[in-house]
């Protein structure tokens, strides 16, 4: 692991993306097959763009599982942290696309999912200690025996620089909103960027205005705390100020995935150093061009694309 730039913790799923705009789950229509999960899907995305990532996770003794092991590697994400349960079956999502920007999702993970079963056993400590940059989705942490483990990685890490807690909220997955913030809060003291939209950050630190939510989150002693707001655009706040990045505008596909291409730049940003103004800039354009394509991780951008749209929208 100690070449490895990124690791990344939490869901795996094989995601099926409905080929219809508009259509409804009870429609005639055709489904497209990729690997999904939002920490997988920043793996993805963070290797597009050019470092070396691993995910932490696990997926069933299955035929779905060798899928999912099979496109991470497609993907060069290391595959060395991703586990076989042998009695639970690998996580399927279905999304439908009605409407695009908000598509309708149906999660299948009963009675458990092997992503929740990570254990003292399935990490290394000086991995999660030494690795340039720790990635935590906090929907990793909605059961047992994952959230101990997850808040025992964060322990290890100490808060060392580049410890990101994505908030990621996912109502289905938690017994109640109140188990959800006080397990997510908890995660918050812990890391050193903190990342969400305005719904997320209620259920976290009780507040859906982004500047106080960001205020909020600083005075839990997070060095960078990034609230996207949608249309209105994305809030960063630090110690020493606060911007914000407009949307940019983009045609709408599908809406799923953007938010994970937004993280990987934003990993790509973190590591690069760059400033909060100048990493938002470019974690929206990669969060644009996923929401004018259909898939999630296949559809993660390069470089390349990144630079040319940025490019374009200066000219």
């Amino acid at each position: 692991m100690t070449s490895t730039h990124v690791l990344t913790v939490g869901r795996i799923s094989v995601d099926l993306y409905a080929d219809a705009p508009g259509a409804r789950f009870e429609d005639e229509q055709r489904f497209v097959k990729s690997v999904g999960g939002s920490p997988t899907n920043v793996a993805v995305a963070a290797t597009r763009l050019g470092h070396r990532s691993a995910v932490l996770t696990k997926v069933g003794a299955d035929p779905f599982g060798d899928y999912a092991l099979a496109a991470l590697a497609s993907f060069d994400v290391d595959t060395t942290h991703v586990g076989r349960d042998e009695t639970l079956a690998t996580p399927l999502a279905f999304a439908a696309l009605t409407p695009p920007d908000d598509p309708h999702l149906v999660f299948y993970r009963n009675p458990s999912a092997p992503d929740m079963q990570l254990t003292a056993h399935d990490i290394d400590d000086d991995s999660v200690r030494d690795v340039d940059l720790l990635w935590v989705a906090a929907s990793a942490m909605a059961e047992q025996p994952a959230r101990g483990t997850i808040e025992r990685m964060l322990a290890i890490r100490a808060r060392a620089t580049h410890t990101v807690v994505d908030l990621d909220y996912r109502p289905t997955f938690w017994r109640s909103p109140e188990e959800a913030g006080a397990v997510i809060g908890g995660a918050i003291d812990g890391a050193t960027v903190a990342v969400g939209n305005r719904v997320e950050c209620a259920i976290a630190v009780g507040s859906d205005d982004p500047a106080e939510a960001a205020d909020r989150l600083l005075a839990r002693g997070v060095g960078l705390a990034i609230v996207k707001m949608g249309a209105d655009g994305v809030l960063a706040a630090t110690p020493g100020g606060t911007v914000v990045v407009p949307a940019r505008p983009v045609e709408v596909v599908c809406g799923l995935g953007a938010g994970d291409a937004f993280g990987g730049a934003l990993v790509h940003g973190l590591l690069s150093g760059w400033s909060p103004d100048a990493m938002i800039t470019y974690a929206n354009a990669a969060g644009a061009i996923v929401a004018s394509r259909l898939m999630c991780a296949d559809a993660m951008p390069t470089t390349t694309e990144i630079d040319d749209l940025l490019a374009t929208a200066a000219s």
